[in-house]
C-alpha cells in the first residue's frame, strides 16, 4: 500500500492515487482499441434473441466483482509475471482473428487478456477470489456460426420428439416427420426459432450467477449450473407440446403473433422458477433456508474503492507496454480486406447441360435467405430427354466467410424438413474434375416416409474439394492468414430414388450429370489462380 493511502475499520481506502488509476484507465483504453472489431461484432450479435441478454452480462459479472471486493482488500497481493503470457497471447489471437477474420478469436482473446492483465496486476491468489465474474463473462460471446448451427440441428430434433410426446400424452393423434408436426388438417415445423437456445442460453448465464452467490457444497452449485440444461430442453419441449394440443383444439392461430411469443415468455419464467425450486431444495437438504445461502449484498462506493489500484507494479506497466505495441500493430491492420476473385454470375450458368434441360428457380422466403446469406446462389431442376428423371442442383456462393456468412452443411439442414438421413459417406468419383482430376465428395440416402432422395455434395473452398465441414474452418482461417481470401460454396445434387434397389441407377444418373457440370463451374466458383477485383484487393491506409 502506498504511504499516502490509509485504511479504515472496515478495509475500505479513503484516499486515491489518481497514478495507478491513470494506468489502469489507459490499459483500459488499449484493450477496447485492440479489440475493437470483435467486440463490436459480438455486440451486434446481441440483439439477435438467442443472446440479448449479453447487455447484462457486464453489469452483472461487475456486481460479483464487488462482491468480492471485502476478500480482495483482505489479501496481501503481489503481481505475476506469468500474466503477461496471457496478455500476449490475448493479443496475438486478435491479430490473427482479425487477419482471418474469425472474429471469435478476438472476442476469446479480449476474455484472455483481460486474465491476464488482472493476473499480472494481482497474482494467482487474488485472481482465485475473482474468478467467478471474470469467466461469467464467456456468456457474453455467442457462439461460433457452424457450431450454434449443428447445436440448433440437434436441439430442433430433440424438441420435435418429446414434444410430440407431451401431444400424444394428451390423447391427439400425431405423426412425426423429422421436425414436421403432423396433426393431420395442420402441421407445424419445428423451425430454428424453435430450437429453445433463446431460452438455453440465458438461463445457463442466470444459473452461473445463481451457483457463483449460492453458499453450498460445491457439487450443489455444479447441479445449479448444469440442470439449466435438461430444464431447458424439456420445457421447450413441453411448449411445443401445449402448441401442438392447441392447435388441434382451437386452430392453427394459437401457433402465431403475440400468443406465440406470449408462450415463450411463460416457459422462460417457468424455468427460472425450476431452478428457484432446485436451490430451494438443495438449502433444505443442507438444514437451510434459502435465503441463507445467498451471498448478496449492495453495492456502495467503499466496495468500488476497494477494487481501485492502490500502485503500480512492474508486471502492469509490463502489461500497458504489451497493450501498447498490439495498438501499433492494430493500427496497421487497419482496413484488412478479403480479396474478392473476378466471378461470372449465376444468372449466366447455363440450363442446358448435356442431356439435360434445366428450368432455375429464386427463394421468396426472406427468412430462409437471411438465414443462408449467400451472396450469390442458383436453385434449378434439371430433366432428362425423356422427362423420365429429374435432378436438382443447388449451388451457394459466399464472396467471403469472415464474418459469419459462411456455407450450411446439407447435414444441419436436411433433418429440418422431415429428411432423416439413412447413410452418409465419403464417395469417389473417377475422372470428372475440370481437368479429369479424382473427387471425393459426400454421398447420402436421405429418407421421408416411403420416399428417397439420393444427395451428392461438396464444399468448393479456392479450388480444394472439401467432404469435412470441419477442414471447410479451418481452410477458411488458413487461407485468410496466407491467401487473403475466404471465398467458397456448396454445391448439391439430388435425385429421387423411388426403390431402393434403383440406387446404382441413381448414382450413374448423378456421376454423369456431374461430369458434365464440373467444367461449367469452373467458370462460376473462383479457383486458386482466380483474379481479383482491384478495389477489394488493396489495404486501406
Amino acid at each position: 500500500m502506498s504511504n499516502t493511502d490509509t485504511v479504515d475499520h472496515s478495509g475500505s481506502k479513503t484516499s486515491v492515487q489518481p497514478v495507478p488509476v491513470l494506468i489502469a484507465l489507459a490499459i483500459g483504453a488499449a484493450l477496447l482499441f485492440i479489440f475493437w472489431d470483435g467486440l463490436s461484432f459480438m455486440v451486434r450479435y446481441w440483439e439477435k434473441e438467442e443472446y440479448n441478454h449479453g447487455y447484462l452480462i457486464p453489469l452483472v459479472a461487475l456486481y460479483l466483482l464487488l462482491l468480492r471486493s471485502d476478500e480482495l482488500a483482505r489479501l496481501k497481493l503481489s503481481g505475476s509475471w506469468l500474466g503477461l503470457f496471457l496478455v500476449v497471447g490475448g493479443v496475438v489471437a486478435s491479430a490473427v482473428g482479425k487477419i482471418s477474420g474469425t472474429y471469435q478469436l478476438s472476442e476469446y482473446g479480449f476474455l484472455l487478456a483481460l486474465f491476464g492483465i488482472v493476473v499480472s496486476a494481482i497474482g494467482w491468489s487474488g485472481f482465485r477470489k475473482i474468478w467467478a465474474p471474470f469467466v461469467y463473462l464467456i456468456f457474453m460471446i455467442p457462439l461460433p456460426f457452424w457450431l450454434y448451427q449443428t447445436l440448433s440441428a440437434e436441439l430442433q430434433l430433440i424438441s420435435s420428439e418429446l414434444g410430440v410426446a407431451v401431444i400424444r400424452l394428451f390423447g391427439v393423434s400425431v405423426f412425426l416427420e423429422g421436425n414436421v408436426i403432423d396433426l393431420g388438417i395442420f402441421q407445424l415445423q419445428v423451425a430454428e426459432a424453435c430450437n429453445g437456445l433463446r431460452y438455453l442460453f440465458p438461463l445457463m448465464s442466470f444459473g452461473f450467477l445463481c451457483a457463483a452467490i449460492y453458499l453450498g457444497p460445491w457439487w450443489h452449485r455444479a447441479l445449479i449450473f448444469f440442470s439449466t440444461i435438461p430444464v431447458t430442453i424439456l420445457m421447450n419441449s413441453f411448449r411445443i407440446g401445449v402448441i401442438g394440443v392447441l392447435v388441434d383444439n382451437f386452430g392453427i392461430e394459437q401457433a402465431e403473433g403475440f400468443l406465440h411469443y406470449f408462450e415463450g415468455w411463460i416457459v422462460f419464467m417457468a424455468c427460472v422458477a425450476i431452478l428457484f425450486l432446485e436451490m430451494m431444495l438443495l438449502a433444505k437438504l443442507g438444514g437451510q433456508r434459502l435465503a441463507q445461502v445467498f451471498d448478496v449484498d449492495v453495492p456502495t462506493m467503499a466496495s468500488a474503492r476497494k477494487l481501485l489500484p492502490e500502485n503500480v507494479g512492474r508486471q502492469s506497466l509490463a502489461s500497458l507496454g504489451i497493450l501498447a505495441a498490439g495498438a501499433v500493430a492494430t493500427l496497421s491492420l487497419q482496413g484488412y480486406q478479403d480479396l474478392i476473385p473476378d466471378r461470372e454470375p449465376f444468372n449466366t450458368f447455363p440450363l442446358a447441360i448435356g442431356d439435360w434441360a434445366g428450368r432455375d428457380s429464386v427463394i421468396t422466403d426472406a427468412g430462409v435467405l437471411e438465414s443462408l446469406a449467400a451472396d450469390d446462389y442458383f436453385l434449378a431442376e434439371y430433366r432428362s430427354r425423356d422427362g423420365s428423371d429429374s435432378i436438382g442442383l443447388w449451388i451457394a456462393y459466399y464472396e467471403e466467410q469472415r464474418r459469419g456468412n459462411a456455407v450450411h452443411s446439407p447435414k444441419a439442414c436436411l433433418p429440418g424438413g422431415g429428411w432423416q438421413i439413412e447413410s452418409l459417406k465419403g464417395y469417389p468419383l473417377r475422372g470428372v474434375g475440370p481437368n479429369g482430376e479424382d473427387h471425393v465428395i459426400n454421398r447420402s440416402v436421405i429418407a421421408k416416409g416411403d420416399m428417397r432422395q439420393l444427395v451428392y455434395y461438396w464444399f468448393v473452398e479456392r479450388g480444394r474439394v472439401q467432404t469435412n465441414e470441419y477442414a471447410v474452418k479451418w481452410y477458411i482461417f488458413w487461407d485468410a492468414l496466407t491467401l487473403n481470401r475466404t471465398d467458397g460454396a456448396l454445391v448439391r445434387v439430388t435425385t429421387f430414388v423411388p426403390d431402393v434397389e434403383q440406387l446404382p441407377a441413381a448414382d450413374a444418373r448423378l456421376e454423369a450429370f456431374i461430369r458434365d457440370l464440373n467444367p461449367r463451374l469452373a467458370y462460376h466458383l473462383p479457383q486458386v489462380d482466380a483474379t481479383f477485383e482491384g478495389a477489394s484487393a488493396s489495404i486501406v491506409d
